[in-house]
């Protein structure tokens, strides 16, 4: 059996190399702190510590129930389902930030449906943030089927609504976040324009 020696230099440099960086970690260092600087009463202490960027919030707050982001948080997510709910849905699956459509005709017709693929590239509410596919089913009387993408007006339109939708939904989300978060949130205000 081997025995590892480490020499009195390696013990040294390490010593050197590891010693700094213990000693530079902030959350280590004791800081001193006046008592006439923290306020009393302690929703103020609160609201100090958020503004100068120390405090966080555990579960959202003043809320007792968890805060949980699904679908449901997602204003583009949300937007698409309710733009498009007339048509039945093949497959929704947020995780992977697509929607697909079932065949679509009005009317029941044989000859004509369509199918809409709305994949979600961003969760900003910008005209680039979605894919929207548009797919054209024409039958002849003997059910011989072909199938076109249908790129123009139609596929327009419907990204105008989801997006429009979706920042209706996101200002009601402003709106309701600050009603329940009394304490400045810079980035809601910046959005807000306040």
């Amino acid at each position: 059996m081997k025995n590892y020696n480490i020499s009195k230099k390696l013990k040294f440099v390490l010593a050197i190399i590891i010693l700094p960086l213990i000693t530079s970690c902030e959350a280590l260092k004791y800081k001193k702190v006046d008592a006439r600087d923290v306020p009393t009463d302690p929703a103020k202490r609160v609201k100090k510590n958020i503004e100068e960027g120390r405090g966080f919030r555990v579960m959202g707050g003043n809320n007792k129930r968890g805060v949980f982001e699904f679908a449901s948080s997602n204003y583009l997510w949300r937007a698409t389902l309710d733009t498009i709910d007339f048509m039945p849905l093949a497959s929704a699956n947020y995780s992977g930030g697509i929607v697909v459509t079932d065949w679509y005709s009005e009317n029941n017709s044989t000859k004509e449906s369509i199918k809409i693929s709305v994949r979600f590239l961003s969760n900003e509410i910008r005209a680039d943030a979605l894919n929207i596919k548009i797919f054209l089913r024409t039958c002849d009387q003997n059910l011989n089927c072909s199938i076109s993408e249908n790129q123009g007006q139609l596929q327009n339109e419907l990204r105008s609504n989801i997006l429009k939708k979706a920042a209706v939904y996101e200002k009601e989300g402003i709106k309701k976040s600050k009603k329940d978060n009394p304490y400045k949130n810079s980035y809601l205000d910046d959005k807000d324009g306040n």
